[in-house]
């Protein structure tokens, strides 16, 4: 890989692995293998889903409202999920394999106790950075390579604005885990192509 290239690891974290509170389906097969590309690239960021106990993504914190309906905040809708990846918990800690050990930073994201936050880039109000871009500019990273949980979610919100923030953007599809609801993951795909995300497999990694 090039200098240039940064791997972004997403939300690799307990709660969204199998037996965790919001499980992707077989989100325990990325670890093996991310642990294998992470040392092919000198640039390695992890992404930390990192809520707030109470969170207002949580159908918790809406009375009569159940994990997966969905309300209008301040931003638009909002999917309400059960309580996950509450800061300082084990669900939210890193899944126990993951051994990427070089990562020069962890960026978390979702900390705003009012607004959530898929992306690793802006968060779900579009307005807020979390200076990932800039940072990734002052380190004179060209290209970033997108992995973790999930595919249609968190991944493919970092993957879009990364690409709108002027990267060469790409995601190693089988590095990820998708929820798939709703035809969700089909229409991730195409929201990736038309954008010029490219999707490729980790066997086209050098």
């Amino acid at each position: 890989m090039r200098p240039t290239d940064l791997l972004l690891v997403i939300d690799v974290q307990n709660d969204f692995l199998p037996g965790g509170a919001l499980a992707v389906p077989r989100g325990d097969e990325v670890v093996p293998l991310i642990n294998a590309l992470a040392p092919r690239f000198a640039n390695v960021i992890l992404t930390q889903d990192w809520h707030t106990p109470g969170h207002v993504s949580f159908a918790s914190a809406h009375a009569g409202r159940k994990p997966f309906e969905t309300v209008e905040l301040d931003y638009g809708t909002q999917v309400l999920w059960p309580d996950h990846c509450v800061m300082g918990t084990r669900g939210a800690a890193f899944a126990d394999g993951l051994a990427v050990t070089h990562a020069q930073a962890i960026v978390r994201k979702g900390y705003h106790a009012h607004t959530d936050s898929y992306s690793a880039f802006v968060e779900a109000d579009r307005k807020t950075p979390t200076g990932l871009a800039g940072m990734l500019r002052e380190r004179g990273i060209a290209a970033v390579y997108c992995c973790g949980l999930a595919t249609d979610f968190c991944v493919a919100w970092s993957a879009l604005d990364a690409r709108a923030a002027g990267f060469e953007t790409y995601v190693i599809e089988d590095a990820c885990r998708a929820i798939d609801t709703a035809g969700s993951l089909a229409q991730a795909r195409e929201r990736l192509a038309a954008a010029g995300v490219r999707l490729i497999d980790s066997g086209a990694l050098r």
